[in-house]
């Protein structure tokens, strides 16, 4: 089976006494993952646990966190003074066992590796409960490198991300036409491993309406309001026109007949959940926390294009949107809707994404990056453009 580039990277911490903590969307490949970790730890004291079965779940219900470490031991095979690897599946079922997994590395140093599938569940407790005992790690749908590599068009050593600098100065037709279809397909249908595997296209289709299917089943079980999940769906069905464009909560909240401030606790779970990006408005001083007036993007672009329609245009944004978040934090700039800049990196690189970019828009974008003092700006067009400043889609 396949590994996800961010295998290597979290293969480095195993013998850390720190626990690794995978969180990501539904059906992304947290599950898989983890067992590939699994599997490569080898032999020895290593358990599995899967929080969705009520009897995993019962191993670590007891008071004295000491009787959890000796019902481990005698489950688990190998000599006594091996280290003991605990791998746990969702993990946000049963939130209270942050405490014993803390307990346990400081006094008996077991490994733990874990996933969960919502930042809503966990933020209030990982901060207190492991604080200094863990790494996050967040697990993203297939980059477009890791889409190539899982449909067999590159090798596994080509996925690894580049530094943005080595990107930014690729500019080759060849390159370009080589991956032309499988960009269009990797926007249409998105990054879900199961939907990249699939060849059918009416199959593909299934899998996300599944995937979205799930998360209402599952990470809405907080929501015990049936109105409110109703609220959530329709929350999330306006959200799609709105791809790429700043959010203008009031109007929203008169729409779903709601207050601004549930739009904005709605808002906040759709970003927990890991369905939705808000993009904040460029600053130099401190970004402002708040969700009016940021950008909405989604975190697939299967996922959108089944809830609803967009056009291309849309869709191409937020596909580079997806693309470019690896790099680091993005932000957007608008004047008064004079002046506008797509993406900012870093504070730094200034984007203009572009179905057919220009020369006059590259012009346009230099002009004011400087008024910015930023020193780098680029158009990233769909349509091939062989000249400086441009840069193509597939290579990011």
């Amino acid at each position: 089976m396949k590994k996800r580039a961010l295998f290597g990277k979290l293969r480095k911490y195993l013998d850390n006494k720190e626990s690794l903590i995978i969180v990501g969307m539904r059906q992304v490949g947290k599950t898989t993952l983890m067992r590939q970790l699994y599997d490569d730890i080898g032999s020895g004291r290593k358990l599995w646990f899967d929080f969705e079965n009520p009897l995993d779940v019962k191993v670590f219900e007891d008071i004295d966190y000491n009787n959890i470490y000796k019902r481990l031991s005698n489950l688990s095979d190998g000599d006594g003074d091996q280290r003991m690897y605990v791998c746990i599946d969702e993990i946000q079922i049963f939130p209270e066992v942050t405490r014993v997994i803390k307990y346990l590395i400081d006094h008996y140093q077991v490994k733990f590796i874990v996933t969960g599938s919502s930042n809503f569940y966990l933020k209030n407790l990982f901060p207190e409960s492991l604080s200094g005992r863990k790494f996050l790690f967040q697990l993203v749908p297939l980059s477009f490198k890791e889409y190539l590599y899982f449909q067999d068009r590159i090798e596994a050593d080509k996925m690894e991300d580049a530094k943005i600098s080595e990107v930014v100065g690729i500019g080759d037709l060849f390159i370009h036409k080589s991956f032309e279809t499988d960009y269009e397909n990797f926007l249409r249908y998105g990054g879900f491993p199961a939907v990249v595997l699939e060849k059918d296209k009416e199959t593909k289709k299934m899998i996300l309406k599944n995937i979205f299917a799930s998360f209402f089943e599952k990470d809405l079980k907080i929501l015990s309001d049936y109105k409110d999940i109703q609220e959530l769906r329709d929350l999330i069905l306006l959200l799609v026109p709105r791809v790429g464009s700043p959010l203008d909560v009031t109007r929203v909240a008169d729409e779903l007949g709601v207050t601004r401030s549930k739009v904005y606790d709605y808002l906040e779970f759709l970003q927990s959940t890991f369905i939705i990006k808000l993009m904040p408005r460029y600053s130099k001083g401190v970004d402002r926390s708040v969700a009016g007036g940021k950008k909405v993007y989604f975190s697939d672009t299967g996922l959108l294009g089944m809830i609803g329609n967009v056009n291309d245009s849309q869709l191409f944004e937020n596909g580079v949107v997806n693309q470019l978040s690896k790099y680091g934090k993005l932000s957007f700039y608008n004047k008064r809707n004079k002046e506008e800049i797509d993406l900012i990196l870093e504070k730094k690189i200034a984007f203009e994404i572009k179905l057919k970019g220009v020369d006059h828009d590259l012009a346009k974008l230099k002009k004011i990056s400087e008024k910015l003092s930023l020193p780098e700006a680029y158009i990233i067009s769909k349509k091939f453009v062989d000249e400086k400043g441009f840069i193509s889609p597939v290579v990011l």
